[in-house]
């Protein structure tokens, strides 16, 4: 029985450390849309969106990486507003807020709807998303733990702007920076 277990134990060992060193390439890693966000070619009313999606490689167990897409009432395209770490390394600012598939996979990940607004009064709503991206204090700083992280960003924003009615997933690791 003993035998048994040292088995099992090591079996399972070899799956957890088999994850950890994964083969996979994050730059061949998909970054496709996923299908989630509605076409704004066709959808013309005002949309604002918040994403989460597992990060990369074994984080992705415990932790989610989050952003937020917005796409005003007849804009033919999403705005993306977001937090990456590894920008820092090539000279540019970790927050970034561009015109980007709003939807699509993180590295792999396919990623989930945490909150969704839709219609009248969602305009304003981005407009006031938009000026706290604007006045985020960390745009040049990042720290996988405790933060700031892409997941304080999202964090903050939705401090600032209550009406997102925005409440984070444990897993969104660094959201508690801001309190």
């Amino acid at each position: 029985m003993n035998i048994l277990k040292l088995l099992a134990a090591l079996a399972l060992t070899g799956l957890i450390i088999s994850g950890c060193s994964s083969h996979k390439d994050i730059h061949a890693a998909s970054r496709e849309s996923a299908g989630i966000a509605p076409n704004p070619s066709v959808t013309k009313e005002a949309i604002l969106q918040v994403f989460g999606a597992d990060t990369w490689s074994w984080r992705g167990w415990f932790a989610i990486h989050t952003w937020i897409a917005a796409k005003r009432t007849g804009e033919a395209e999403y705005t993306v507003y977001d937090v990456v770490g590894w920008r820092s390394h090539h000279g540019q600012p970790v927050m970034m807020i561009k015109q980007d598939v709003p939807d699509r996979y993180w590295y792999g990940s396919k990623p989930r709807l945490l909150r969704e607004h839709r219609g009248v009064g969602v305009d304003e709503l981005i407009d006031a998303v938009d000026m706290a991206a604007h006045d985020y204090p960390w745009k040049a700083t990042y720290k996988a733990f405790p933060g700031p992280n892409s997941n304080t960003f999202t964090a903050w924003i939705a401090k600032q702007v209550p009406k997102l009615d925005l409440d984070l997933p444990f897993s969104a690791i660094g959201s508690g920076y801001v309190d």
